[in-house]
């Protein structure tokens, strides 16, 4: 094993300059430990070895397996060569080949797209992993904004792979680490400027990506500049990316799922009854608006960072750090929708079929005057989600065995919906209709009777104009922290003493909403007939789904431009705010949270011949304010009635739900060298994690779907301020076999037993019918109530256990594969909702009894390279089973919110590069190779409802390929 530790000694040379990850805020740092005979040891390898350099896809994978060898945690590493080598264009592609890591292609009920956008660890839920950049929490935002509410996962989309050293994935939790993540954390740590090898560098890339479904090329650019003087004590890093790309995504949506209501038309004709004694359900069930779904979009990431690095004394460095991301995301989203949803209870059918209590076919006889399609047209210009911070540090070694760090900084994220513009119209008119369904995993094929490829006023007629304007969510957080070491010499095993304290102000909230509706002091006309209409402008692409495997569907489907939305929106739509009670403030909207954090911990580090660890306590004081808004006093600390809003004329107030909480949360970590030449080891990890909520959880948007009928009941979801933070307790052992350079043979096993996770409840509440009030059988627009069964997050428990295989194996000089496999199991149990089959308000069920939210119980990842001096070529396979992915609105009034699923899905990605010379080289990366297919369904017996799985979406974003050449002096 002498020539494995001679490429160890080699990786930390060129860790020191590839790698800020060797700091003291990393636990992968070997002199984390403070052990001063290791530290001497690694010194005198590294003077033996100063000739050999380190690069390329085999020796950077060596040194991230020597790091994760050398940590007292368990941790996986991915180094700055592995993230220029890998076929990946952020952060959460690069990692997702790790062991116990998932990626996400969307942050919720959205949908998926073509970009790897969250994270997680070992099948949890994304928000369940804490990020941090450089050791420090960052602000994140979201481009789709609307409805929804913040989360504390962190978008990757915002960091590009180029900016970054290595990423560290800790699975252990240590004291010293930032609280916040009960599954783990991943730490991106960015490069330093006097970590260059040469006084000046220049690096950069240019190239291009072409997406296939929009048939569109789009640049790309990424540059850096690195000075730094010749005693290597000051240094100054710039750097700059510009990435624009062309996104088209393709599918079929089903907007939840109805019950056929007792005594209507469909009801009788079929002979259907009562489900139960008194409800007014049939017990069968069809599906809700199933549609056409068109998504355009161009998404521009641009920003950069500069680092400042200043050693004024020799003992004392001095870093100020900032970095800006921002990706303007300006989409167009159509969706050509069959109008089964308030239709077809009261329609006449020529055939049918009922399979599993569902109406899984219908044919559907037209009726003059009227439609049997609807269709949503949503512009957002101008939407767009940033990051930022900047950070102030310094790193004082005040005595050879105590050493200091202080750093300040602050960190900002938005996502920005400035303006929807929205024609929503009835299509169809006097046409027939039909539909049948071809099971959970395939789309469902339906027929829309008249013109669909352009637009004809004989059949179409205005619906309503909806949308929701100038919101901007804005997360944000001010913090201090000092950190300390002392390093103890000659006693014994323990090694070092590490203590610190940090302070965080942690702000989030949206403090906007303008809800438009039609403006009927205008000439807009509901009835069809009307020339007040431009012509269509667009039509769907001749091959729209021809990847989704539909057996039928209307084939191309007109549109209006953006800019006919936006001219038919500026005449006709109703954005008034003002003072009066005739403004369009839209109180269910907004919220705000501010969080105040402080924390202290003090963590022994210990080492033996054979053996390290560590063990530590860390405490954790939170006092939150919680803002949000009623049509009612819910708390002793509100403020209001106010009376601008004509969503609420009686009223509407302010409340806020003050708390406070603080836990001591331990944490153990020891590692054993079970040989002689420590190529085996076996780690154990024990400890206690606290995360907060999510904002959206907490304070977040209130959205409903508004009864069509007086006295009916409504739906939808709010928030729960009364959610108390995850606690998890959490067990980890490992075992490690090194067998060969570049060779890794490794198990673990993991449990999560949480308390206070969450799941969803429902209530009964009171609000304005919308629909009603402002419908035109109003015309006065008397205030109209209804009640509404909402759904909201309740705390239950929860448990996620699961195994970890990997196998990385060198073959011969110049190839490698890696193989890995994670095993997760997790549930949650407890809480109660309160809502019959029917989605009647009525008897206890029980809550929670479902799998985690985020959890794919087989996940699996293959990787196989070749690399000489001159080209390199790497494959991924990435695959993830089905997982319960959150929950969705139902657009059926009074029915709960349904547990929908992600089906499994694979994705292929290959990348290949050729070195000219020292300064030019050329790569090429495909990504979605495969063209992977995302499915989602839903569960209805996990809502309580009369069947079990059921499709709700369909989607395909195509293959996009980038060819880039990169330069470096």
């Amino acid at each position: 094993m002498s020539y494995r530790k001679t490429l160890l000694a080699a990786s930390i040379v060129a860790g020191l300059c590839l790698s800020g990850a060797i700091n003291a805020q990393d636990s992968t740092q070997t002199t984390a430990s403070g052990a001063k005979a290791q530290e001497k040891a690694e010194q005198a390898k590294i003077k033996q070895l100063q000739a050999v350099t380190v690069v390329g896809i085999r020796n950077s994978e060596a040194l991230s397996l020597d790091t994760k060898e050398a940590a007292n945690s368990h941790v996986e590493v991915v180094s700055a060569v592995d993230i220029g080598k890998l076929p990946a264009k952020n952060v959460a592609d690069t990692i997702a080949q790790l062991p116990g890591v998932n990626i996400a292609d969307a942050a919720g009920a959205e949908g998926g797209f073509d970009e790897a956008d969250r994270a997680s660890i070992r099948g949890s839920a994304p928000s369940l992993t804490l990020t941090t950049l450089n050791g420090h929490a960052v602000g994140s935002g979201d481009w789709f904004v609307v409805g929804g509410g913040g989360t504390r996962s962190v978008s990757y989309s915002m960091f590009p792979s180029e900016i970054v050293s290595q990423v560290v994935v800790h699975k252990t939790s240590e004291a010293r680490l930032l609280e916040g993540g009960a599954a783990g954390s991943i730490d991106i740590i960015t490069r330093k400027p006097l970590e260059f090898a040469k006084p000046f560098t220049v690096e950069g890339s240019v190239g291009g990506v072409y997406a296939d479904l929009p048939s569109k090329t789009e640049p790309q650019f990424n540059a850096l500049l690195n000075w730094k003087n010749s005693d290597n004590t000051f240094g100054v890093m710039a750097q700059a990316f510009y990435e624009k790309r062309s996104l088209q995504r393709e599918g079929q949506e089903i907007l939840g799922y109805s019950y056929i209501p007792t005594g209507s038309a469909v009801a009788t004709q079929l002979g259907l009854g009562a489900a139960t004694p008194g409800s007014a359900s049939t017990g069968v069930f069809y599906p809700n608006l199933p549609g056409a779904a068109l998504f355009t979009q161009t998404r521009k990431r641009k920003g950069g960072m500069v680092d400042i690095e200043w050693k004024p004394l020799d003992n004392l460095t001095l870093n100020l750090d900032s970095f800006y991301s921002k990706m303007d995301a300006t989409d167009y989203n159509r969706n050509y929708m069959l109008r089964t949803r308030d239709r077809l209870p009261g329609d006449t059918l020529s055939s049918w079929n009922i399979q599993n209590n569902i109406l899984t076919s219908a044919s559907i006889v037209g009726q003059s005057g009227l439609s049997q399609g609807i269709y949503d047209m949503i512009s957002r210009p101008g939407e767009s989600e940033s990051s930022q911070y900047t950070t102030l540090s310094a790193d004082w070694r005040a005595t050879d065995n105590l050493s200091f760090k202080f750093q300040g900084g602050t960190t900002k994220g938005t996502g920005n919906t400035p303006v929807q513009n929205v024609m929503e119209m009835d299509t169809g008119y006097g046409q027939g209709a039909s539909y049948a369904m071809n099971g959970s995993g395939s789309p469902l094929g339906w027929t829309l009777g008249g013109t669909n490829n352009a637009y004809n006023p004989a059949t179409v007629g205005l619906d309503w104009i909806f949308g929701e304007q100038d919101v901007h969510v804005i997360d944000k957080e001010n913090w201090f922290q000092a950190d300390g070491e002392f390093d103890f010499d000659n006693a014994g095993s323990l090694s070092s003493l590490q203590f610190g304290a940090r302070y965080a102000r942690h702000t989030h909230g949206s403090a906007n909403d303008v809800a438009q509706g039609p403006n009927f002091a205008s000439n807009v006309t509901f009835s069809p007939g009307a020339t007040i209409y431009p012509a269509s402008g667009g039509n769907y692409p001749s091959s729209f789904a021809s990847d989704l495997g539909v057996s039928q569907m209307p084939s191309s489907i007109w549109y209006w431009t953006p800019s006919q939305l936006a001219q038919l929106n500026a005449l006709y739509a109703n954005r008034k705010v003002t003072g009066d009670t005739s403004s369009r403030f839209y109180p269910n909207g907004i919220y705000s949270m501010v969080e105040r954090n402080l924390a202290a911990y003090m963590q022994a580090n210990f080492q033996g011949d054979t053996w390290g660890g560590n063990f530590g306590l860390r405490y954790v004081s939170t006092d939150e304010n919680i803002g949000y808004t009623s049509a009612s006093i819910l708390e002793n600390d509100y403020s209001g009635p106010y009376m601008n809003s004509a969503f609420y004329p009686n009223g509407w107030y302010w409340n806020h739900y003050k708390s406070h909480y603080g836990r001591l949360l331990p944490s153990f970590n020891l590692k054993v060298n079970l040989n002689q030449d420590g190529s085996v080891l076996a780690r154990f990890a024990a400890s206690q994690t606290l995360t907060r909520q999510d904002y959206g959880q907490l304070a977040g948007f209130v959205t409903l779907t508004d009864p069509v009928t007086q006295g009916a009941m409504g739906s939808g979801s709010g928030p729960n301020p009364y959610l108390k933070p995850l606690i998890s307790t959490n067990f980890d052992a490992s075992l490690e076999w090194y067998f060969a350079p570049r060779g890794l043979l490794s198990a673990s096993v993991y449990e999560m037993d949480m308390h206070n996770y969450y799941d969803y409840g429902a209530e009964t509440r009171s609000y304005l019918n919308n629909y009603l009030t402002y419908g035109v059988n109003n015309p006065s627009h008397t205030p109209i109530y209804s009640n509404y069964l909402v759904s909201v997050p309740i705390n239950v428990n929860g448990t996620l256990k699961g195994v970890e295989l990997n196998w990385v194996q060198p073959i011969g000089e110049h190839f490698g594969t890696s193989v890995n496999y994670t095993y997760s199991n997790g549930h949650s149990t407890g809480g109660t909702y309160l809502y019959n089959a029917d989605g009647t308000l009525g008897d206890n069920r029980a809550a929670g009894n479902r799998p985690l939210f985020g959890t794919s119980k087989n996940t699996v990842n293959l990787s196989a390279f070749y690399e000489n001096n001159s080209w390199n070529a790497r494959i991924n396979y990435t695959y993830r089973s089905s997982f319960y992915d959150g929950m969705m609105s139902n657009s059926g009034a009074g029915m709960p919110l349904l547990p929908y699923w992600e089906a499994g899905v694979g994705y292929l990605s290959f990348s290949a590069g050729y070195t000219l010379n020292k300064h030019v080289s050329f790569s090429f990366d495909a990504m979605n190779l495969n063209n992977p297919k995302l499915k989602y369904y839903i569960k209805g017996s996990q809502a309580g409802l009369g069947f079990d799985k059921a499709p709700e979406a369909f989607y395909v974003n195509g293959r996009q390929y980038y060819l880039t050449v990169n330069f470096k002096f």
